[in-house]
């Protein structure tokens, strides 16, 4: 028999309210909560329900969602049905394919000096986000912290997701992974990718850890395990999750090479050739050489200045003056130039795809 699963829909104006009256006044459990940012949706379990708790819900009476692996074996194939007292009924399916959005191309730079709000999301961390328009849902990327040091709030869980990377900014927070062994510190300058739906949790963090976060597509759910123990007793490093194997890149044991771009050079974190070309991650400085005019094919292009300052010259836009905190996104075919780089710049440069071509002109 297909499996089937309940889930009560209720309105809500305001989630931070509502979630502590359901989980301590009426004890429920949190299940999923979305977006991290800024969360809008609560799923939440007990007494043999689903409480999907929704900002902006416009039903009186609710709505009452049947999730089920075979949609057309329940209720003769039917989708929407209204029962006698006048409660919605929606029947979906259980685990719906992941969908990407198209990418919406564009030029972006977003300085830290923007007066934007840092917004607070899952386990109390703090979000900026990093590509206001996320390319037409494509791709979120934020820059987190956590202001104060110790232990974090956190439950062992995973993200629906095509491709995420975790780089740490500043600072250092520890990290545990479903089978990739004990507990680990991922210090500044290090990374890790977080392969779709391998379960981890945040231990603890140092005071003003920040760290860049990378996600597509840009909405995507975060589902909290309540099974799973972390470490878990299983040692398998190799395992594939999704195709894509876990990676956890030290700056230490990095080599720094040729870059694409005349002028700069770079180390290569091995994420393209994990992610079987899915995305690439390198951190780029400052190297020898003339910087000139260029453009690229790569789909998503984001970059994020990690230290110093450059200028970014872009056909038909005003020069950008960057340094420390600020990030912008490229699309394929602008031309563009990086120059006058100071000599500490480094910048932490994600493609979609892992391997692409730049044209030097």
């Amino acid at each position: 028999m297909a499996e089937i699963q309940a889930e009560f829909r209720v309105p809500t104006t305001d989630l931070k309210v509502d979630l502590p009256f359901y989980t301590k006044e009426l004890g429920f459990r949190l299940d999923q909560i979305f977006p991290a940012d800024e969360p809008q949706v609560a799923v939440l379990s007990g007494h043999g329900m689903r409480l999907r708790i929704e900002t902006g819900a416009s039903e009186a009476p609710g709505t009452l969602r049947l999730l089920t692996d075979d949609p057309d074996a329940l209720a003769a194939g039917e989708r929407v049905l209204t029962a006698p007292n006048g409660t919605r009924i929606e029947i979906a399916r259980l685990n719906p394919p992941m969908v990407i959005p198209d990418v919406q191309h564009s030029f972006a730079v977003r300085r830290l000096t923007d007066a934007d709000p840092w917004v607070v999301g899952r386990a109390g961390m703090h979000y900026r986000d990093l590509i206001p328009d996320r390319l037409g849902g494509s791709i979120i990327a934020s820059h987190i912290r956590i202001p104060d040091g110790g232990p974090v709030p956190d439950m062992v869980h995973y993200h629906t997701v095509g491709f995420q990377l975790i780089f740490c900014y500043k600072g250092w927070v520890d990290l545990v992974y479903e089978d990739q062994g004990e507990p680990f510190r991922l210090h500044a300058g290090n990374c890790v990718i977080q392969p779709p739906q391998i379960r981890h949790r945040v231990l603890f963090a140092s005071d003003n850890i920040e760290v860049i976060e990378i996600g597509v597509p840009a909405m995507h759910n975060t589902t909290i395990d309540h099974e799973m123990e972390l470490p878990n007793t299983t040692y398998n490093p190799e395992r594939l999750f999704k195709g894509q194997k876990f990676v956890h890149h030290t700056a230490d044991a990095a080599d720094w090479g040729a870059f694409r771009l005349p002028g700069f050079e770079a180390r290569d974190t091995t994420i393209s050739d994990n992610t079987q070309g899915l995305a690439g991650v390198h951190v780029v400085r400052k190297g020898k050489g003339k910087r000139v005019w260029s453009f690229h094919d790569s789909e998503i292009h984001f970059s994020f200045v990690l230290s110093g300052r450059m200028i970014l010259e872009g056909e038909g836009v005003e020069p950008c003056f960057l340094s420390a905190g600020d990030a912008f996104v490229i699309p394929p075919g602008m031309r563009t130039r990086y120059s006058d780089p100071s000599d500490d710049l480094e910048l932490l440069e994600v493609s979609l795809p892992g391997v692409f071509e730049t044209t030097l002109k």
